[in-house]
């Protein structure tokens, strides 16, 4: 997709998510994630190319201007925005998808230090609200309900599986029946096609 198609639908992006966006100009010159963004796609352009230093010197020049870090290496969308961005991080391996809005603080962080997969994957159409910290190689696409604190949350639609207390750092399980009926299921899945081998011999 050309770049002018893809400018377009980023202010698409910015009218279609923000009530308060009133012209194009506003967007192109006073909406701090539409810069980013921009930013990025020269920054992520370099980084393919291979370049050194450049992809990452852009980068940081973009979080001075914007409040907002994006890592040259992470895979973005179209119709990308970010509102009120300031804190906002985006880390070296996250990958978004289409129509993808975040707020405010929210960070796509890695747990690994090794050279792999280690931040989120966002499936099109995600909206992540204010501060909201995804960590890890996890894959978000369906949340229909407001998620508490400290909640770790799986599966689609997602639904809370642990809880963490920050005062003591330690993690209270919860009961997932859904979780628990599906892993039964698998077991016995897999019971059924061993025997299913064994008859066939």
């Amino acid at each position: 997709m050309g770049y002018c198609r893809s400018l377009r639908n980023d202010i698409k992006a910015a009218f279609e998510h923000d009530p308060a966006a009133v012209s194009t100009l506003e967007v192109l010159l006073a909406y701090p994630g539409f810069h980013a963004r921009q930013f990025h796609r020269v920054a992520h352009t370099f980084f393919k190319w291979h370049i050194p230093f450049l992809p990452r010197l852009i980068s940081h020049i973009s979080r001075f201007l914007t409040g907002i870090e994006i890592h040259p290496g992470a895979k973005i969308g179209e119709g990308f925005f970010i509102d009120h961005g300031m804190g906002v991080v985006i880390g070296e391996t996250s990958v978004i998808g289409d129509n993808v809005t975040l707020y405010q603080g929210v960070t796509l962080g890695g747990t690994s230090l090794k050279r792999a997969k280690r931040h989120p994957t966002l499936g099109d159409n995600v909206v992540v609200g204010v501060g909201a910290q995804l960590i890890g190689d996890i894959t978000i696409s369906v949340v229909v309900s407001s998620v508490p604190a400290n909640a770790t949350v799986v599966g689609v639609p997602g639904r809370v599986v642990a809880v963490r207390n920050p005062d003591t750092d330690t993690v209270e399980r919860l009961p997932d029946p859904v979780g628990e009926r599906l892993e039964a299921l698998e077991k016995k899945m897999a019971e059924l096609e061993k025997r299913l081998e064994r008859t066939k011999k």
